[in-house]
């Protein structure tokens, strides 16, 4: 089954509905795409590592008790071979350990080390500060507007989902 395009009326102020959300998806795009840049270098500078590195010693510190490779994968979004690769050398840089599974063999459990969970707090709270840095100028009423709206566009998003929303 093709899921054909709906045609949205135009909005008030009179711009047809798709240029304004187009213009509206590009603006959400370019900010997210100039935090991200500024966090992949300021992390390049100041730690030597990467955003998916960092990213994966968040996870697993969010689950204390590990996470299965699967498991990672879904959390991160990102392929089983990307993560393989990442927690690889996460591992011999003694920041990660694997095990395997008592009842599955096949299935592998991810853990910080004390090294990784170390590292990890150190860069979390020079991240946290970079974030308010580059937020420092929103107030927080405009924070917790802006925050609605964000969620009242994902519910948008979740609701036009046809796969997600069979109608």
């Amino acid at each position: 089954m093709t899921h054909q395009p709906k045609t949205f009326p135009e909005k008030l102020g009179g711009a047809p509905h798709s240029k304004q959300s187009l213009r509206l998806w590009l603006r959400m795009l370019s900010c997210t795409i100039l935090i991200e840049n500024t966090i992949r270098n300021r992390l390049a500078e100041q730690f030597s590592t990467t955003l998916p590195r960092f990213d994966v010693l968040s996870a697993l510190e969010r689950h204390p008790d590990g996470l299965t490779m699967g498991e990672l994968s879904r959390f991160l979004m990102v392929s089983n071979g990307n993560v393989t690769g990442l927690v690889s050398r996460l591992e011999a840089d003694g920041f990660v350990v694997r095990s395997r599974a008592p009842k599955d063999r096949r299935t592998h459990y991810v853990k910080l080390t004390d090294k990784g969970m170390e590292q990890f707090k150190a860069m979390a709270h020079v991240h946290e500060n970079w974030i308010d840095e580059m937020f420092a100028s929103i107030s927080v009423e405009e924070e917790n507007r802006l925050m609605d709206d964000l969620r009242q566009v994902q519910n948008s998003v979740i609701r036009s989902n046809p796969e997600k929303n069979p109608s």
